[in-house]
């Protein structure tokens, strides 16, 4: 009998061990994962055209038919906002 109890102490303690290595596993992949995803997204969320300056469409085509406020925001070097 003190053979057994043994044995079922041991397989206990074991699968204890088991479960918590998943549980451990799997909070430190979510707080790993946190910092990442939150980067990521930080990172989609700045726009691209602040790093490039706008460069205003100064063809006679297009300048026929903006409007004197769109010409001011191109002049002043803005990207336009009005039609």
């Amino acid at each position: 009998m003190n053979r057994i109890r043994k044995s079922v102490a041991a397989a206990a303690l074991a699968a204890s061990m088991v479960g918590g290595g998943v549980a451990g596993a799997i909070i430190y992949g979510a707080t790993i994962g946190a910092p990442i995803a939150a980067s990521a997204a930080t990172a989609a969320a700045s726009p691209a055209a602040a790093t490039t300056p706008f460069v205003s469409n100064e063809a006679a085509a297009h300048e026929a038919t903006e409007s004197a406020a769109r010409e001011a925001q191109e002049d002043a070097g803005q990207v336009p906002t009005v039609p």
